[in-house]
């Protein structure tokens, strides 16, 4: 029985993405390993196996989903505050509140603030994977208050 060999850039790129076979009655995949089986590489050349996420549908998803975070909204502070106390664990309450209040009236941080209020209105509704973007709104605020000091 002779061994399943693939050329070496072809075997690199297949390794590169997760592939699937497409659900069963259950809503289950299977997965697959082109780079390693006959099998799964043959259902790959037949489109049977596809890549996940699907590279076409995700710059769609991507950019519904910043259009609805960039979205330019502002609350009060006093609300900003409750939103907060909310979502974020009691120890990391004041700094992320403080950091939330710089970046309001920061050109460079302003979009992070946004995403946050949007995130935690999306969050409200019942999407509860925007709590995680909250969270993450916090660090890219804080990743873009830094400043940069220079030598002189």
């Amino acid at each position: 029985m002779q061994n399943f060999r693939l050329p070496r850039k072809i075997k690199k790129s297949l390794k590169k993405t997760m592939w699937l076979y497409p659900p069963d009655e259950k809503g289950s995949r299977l997965m697959a390993s082109p780079s390693r089986s006959q099998e799964d590489y043959t259902a790959v050349r037949k489109r049977i196996a596809r890549q996940f996420p699907e590279p076409k549908n995700v710059k769609a998803r991507r950019k519904e989903i910043h259009e609805k975070l960039d979205k330019k909204t502002f609350v009060t502070d006093e609300v900003l505050k409750v939103y907060v106390n909310d979502i974020i664990r009691e120890d990391l309450r004041i700094s992320s509140y403080s950091t939330l209040i710089e970046a309001k009236n920061n050109p460079q941080a302003l979009i992070a603030y946004f995403n946050f209020v949007n995130a935690y209105h999306l969050f409200e509704k019942g999407e509860g994977s925007y709590g995680n973007i909250c969270c993450m709104a916090i660090d890219s605020a804080k990743k873009l208050l830094k400043t940069k000091k220079r030598k002189k």
